[in-house]
């Protein structure tokens, strides 16, 4: 008599793995580095800790895949999932980066305090999806987007409004011309050639850019073949209140983010996700959140981009992302290659962060486009009104910045403000339904998301 062997728990030839791995490396690798890109050059930080940055976000990045596809003892949901930095966040600590009482140090600080607090909870979130339907998630994840757009466009721009050339004729036709490679190989791309257009269009825009003299390769030839990740490598962290509470906040917000991905990997590998499962999932979000801190880089959670590529592709083994986990760890240990990614010209970014920030507001209209607006017309106040109070910080940046100086990295988050919106707007008009009424319609719009 045969073993079953679960379709999760196929292991493929490695060279087949290793392909497979390479293809969830590439999907992922535009958006893992683009939130040490966002934060360092936030802090002003010079160019080779830039790059130490990026080495040190891709070798969690690959730490924390291993421990959420192949498991360890009361962690990892043992799916073909990976992992990153969350986008979630980039609003809040881009605050505060620019608030001087807490910088760099009291990021990490808030960092660690957020994974503890996401350690702590999981085993409490199902208890929690009822303040969480998809009017909820999808308004929070469409804010998160159109938040993030004003970075991507002021990339387009050259990086700093402030800056002489911001917006020159080079600026903007660059980030054009990688927009329109994105889209070309978008629509004539087929299979794996189309699932990496992001980081076609970039490698395209670098060419173009290197080819013109306006991207130097001096620091990639100076940094070093190989680098170990040290913790702290930027000193102790420092624990500022507000922004440990705020960083906690957006991890309760990615532990719901995530909790719609698993389930949608559950459907899409024919795995049904249990109590226990999604437990360790996100026990295993809480557990990359504080390595984040400790060795100097920010909040994980799965990456809805592979999660689609799994429905794309099919290919329903674990050990992809367990091959794509040690390409990621080794990627981490390559100096030269965060030199590479942070010599990028600023424009390139713009044609890419336009794309990518607007797939994840995409991403958020598909899981409201699950909502019923006739018959729950409630539903239409929870979102126009939560959008609204999320746009705050965004059109009218000095509204609030005469309530007390304590609340402003609270109040400087855009996210922050249209989740707190849409949950109690939520619970106010519509109530709580159950934890599995909650969890079934989570599901269903996170699949269709993904599948779309």
């Amino acid at each position: 008599m045969m073993d079953t062997v679960r379709p999760v728990d196929e292991m493929l030839p490695a060279p087949r793995l290793a392909a497979l791995g390479l293809q969830h490396v590439l999907v992922m690798y535009a958006g893992a580095v683009a939130v040490p890109l966002i934060i360092g050059r936030a802090l002003k930080l010079p160019p080779e800790q830039v790059a130490f940055l990026i080495s040190a976000d891709l070798f969690v990045c690959g730490v924390v895949t291993l421990i959420q596809s192949f498991g360890a003892p009361g962690v990892g949901i043992r799916l073909p999932v990976m992992m990153g930095v969350t986008f979630a966040a980039v609003g809040p600590m881009v605050a505060m980066a620019g608030n001087p009482a807490i910088g760099l140090l009291g990021i990490y600080g808030a960092v660690i305090v957020a994974g503890v607090v996401g350690v702590l909870l999981a085993p409490f979130m199902s208890r929690l999806l009822p303040l969480f339907p998809p009017v909820v998630t999808g308004t929070i994840i469409t804010v998160i987007g159109i938040s993030l757009m004003r970075i991507g466009i002021n990339w387009a721009g050259g990086g700093l409004p402030t800056s002489p050339s911001f917006g020159s004729p080079f600026n903007l036709g660059m980030a054009l011309f990688v927009l329109l490679v994105i889209l070309a190989i978008t629509k004539f791309g087929r299979g794996f050639v189309a699932n990496v257009s992001v980081l076609l269009g970039i490698v395209a825009g670098c060419l173009a850019a290197a080819a013109l003299g306006e991207m130097s390769f001096s620091k990639v030839g100076a940094a070093p073949w190989f680098g170990l990740v040290l913790p702290f490598q930027f000193g102790p962290p420092t624990f500022d209140p507000v922004a440990c509470l705020t960083m906690s906040l957006v991890m309760l917000v990615v532990m719901i983010e995530s909790t719609g991905m698993f389930l949608a990997v559950g459907e899409m590998t024919g795995t049904r996700i249990t109590g226990d499962d999604l437990t360790r999932g996100l026990r295993a979000d809480g557990v990359g959140t504080i390595l984040g801190g400790v060795f100097n880089t920010f909040p994980y959670t799965s990456f809805s981009q592979n999660v689609g590529l799994v429905g794309v592709t099919g290919v329903r083994s674990r050990y992809v992302a367990v091959a794509g986990g040690l390409i990621l760890v080794v990627l981490g240990l390559i100096p030269k290659l965060g030199a590479l990614v942070e010599s990028v010209p600023t424009a390139v970014l713009g044609g890419a962060g336009i794309v990518m920030f607007g797939m994840v507001a995409a991403t958020g209209i598909r899981i409201l486009g699950a909502v019923d607006f006739k018959a729950g017309r409630n539903n239409l106040f929870v979102v126009a009104i939560s959008i609204g109070v999320g746009m705050i910080p965004l059109v009218s940046p000095t509204l609030l910045k005469k309530l007390p100086e304590t609340l402003q990295p609270l109040l400087d988050s855009g996210i922050l403000l249209a989740s707190i919106a849409a949950v109690l707007l939520n619970a106010f008009l519509n109530g709580l339904g159950s934890a599995e009424a909650s969890a079934a319609e989570l599901r269903q719009a996170a699949t269709a998301a993904d599948h779309a």
